[in-house]
C-alpha cells in the first residue's frame, strides 16, 4: 500500500513538473517521447478495463473490452480488434475490488492543464510518442500477464498484446 502511494505521488510530481515522463528510469531517451517505460524488468502496461465504450469517442484510444475480452483500438469512430482471438476468457477478479473515480485523469504534455480530452491517461503532445515497456519474448518472460497487457517484443520487434488467453503480435 505504501509503495503504491509513493509510486503514485512520484508519478504525479513528475507529471506536474515536465511534459515528458519516464517510468522506472531517470530520463527520456528521445526528445520526441511523452511517456517512456524502463526495459529492465519483464513487465508490461495494462490497459483500462472498460465495460461500456459508447462514451469513448477519441480516435487513438486503446482499451481492454471486458464484454468480449478483447483489446480494441478506436479509429475513425470504429473499434478494431487487436487481440484476434475469439475464445479469450480473462480472470477479472483482480478488478472486482476496484472502483473507478469518474474524474480520475492524468494528462502528459504541453497542454496538460487545459486539455479536455476524456480518458484515464491522455498523452496530449502532438509531436511526441509513447514508448511501451520493452520485453524480450514477453509471451515467455512475463510469467503472469494480466488481460489487456501490452509490451514491445524486443526479440520479434513487434507489439505484443495479451487478451487474457493468448498473446498476439503486431508488426508494422
Amino acid at each position: 500500500m505504501i509503495k503504491n502511494i509513493i509510486t503514485t505521488t512520484s508519478l504525479l510530481v513528475a507529471i506536474s513538473t515536465s511534459a515528458q515522463v519516464a517510468i522506472g528510469k531517470t530520463e527520456i531517451s528521445n526528445p520526441d517521447v511523452s511517456l517512456e517505460f524502463a526495459n529492465t524488468e519483464n513487465k508490461g502496461m495494462i490497459l483500462p478495463y472498460v465495460e461500456t465504450k459508447t462514451g469513448i469517442t477519441e480516435n487513438g484510444s486503446i482499451i481492454y473490452d471486458i464484454t468480449d475480452h478483447k483489446v480494441k483500438y478506436l479509429k475513425d469512430g470504429s473499434w478494431f480488434d487487436l487481440s484476434v482471438d475469439t475464445t479469450g476468457q480473462a480472470d477479472l477478479s483482480i478488478q472486482s475490488t476496484k472502483t473507478e473515480q469518474a474524474t480520475a485523469k492524468t494528462v502528459i504534455g504541453a497542454d496538460g492543464a487545459t486539455n479536455n480530452t476524456s480518458g484515464i491517461l491522455v498523452l496530449s503532445d502532438t509531436n511526441k510518442a509513447m514508448i511501451l515497456p520493452k520485453v524480450e519474448s514477453p509471451h515467455l518472460n512475463i510469467i503472469d500477464p494480466a488481460p489487456g497487457m501490452m509490451a514491445y517484443d524486443t526479440n520479434k520487434r513487434q507489439l505484443a498484446v495479451y487478451n487474457g488467453s493468448v498473446w498476439t503480435f503486431w508488426k508494422p
